[in-house]
């Protein structure tokens, strides 16, 4: 399995994850539906046209899970317990129809769990960065990952 287990996960680690991906259109629009969003920033143009931005945003929920999502494969495929919540949030720059983002993590600190001698708890730092090389989410979190299995 690809995902790393507590044992594996070095602190001060960085990891560029190799997968990018173009939001569209139809993903913010999408995502917004999906979520109950009303928001005209995301939903109509020509609200969009009247503000700082000058059209329409991507939902910035959309963005932190695609974010979310593109550091799976390399860091917790199959080794993460659980996502035990976000301690930071922010999305510097917006993100716009047609921009094409890649992610990259850093370990920042972990622990044995003193509850499971079977995994630990790790805090990552996931940044999402646009072709501009602009970071445009920044979050960091803590996951319960389990430890290397013992071989019977």
């Amino acid at each position: 399995m690809p995902g790393l287990y507590f044992e594996e996960l070095v602190e001060g680690e960085v990891y560029d994850h190799p997968f990018t991906r173009t939001v569209t259109e139809m993903d913010n629009v999408l995502f917004t539906s999906l979520t109950m969003n009303p928001q005209p920033l995301h939903l109509d143009a020509e609200f969009a046209k009247t503000t700082i931005h000058g059209h329409r945003l991507v939902n910035s929920l959309f963005t932190m899970a695609l974010v979310g999502g593109m550091i799976v494969y390399d860091l917790t495929y199959g080794t993460t317990l659980g996502n035990l919540g976000y301690d930071k949030v922010e999305f510097p720059n917006p993100v716009f129809h047609g921009d094409t983002i890649r992610a990259s993590s850093t370990i920042l600190r972990k622990r044995e769990s003193a509850s499971r001698p079977d995994a630990g708890i790790v805090w990552f730092e996931h940044r999402g960065i646009n072709q501009r090389d602009e970071v445009v989410c920044l979050c960091e979190r803590a996951g319960m990952m389990m430890k290397r299995p013992v071989e019977a």
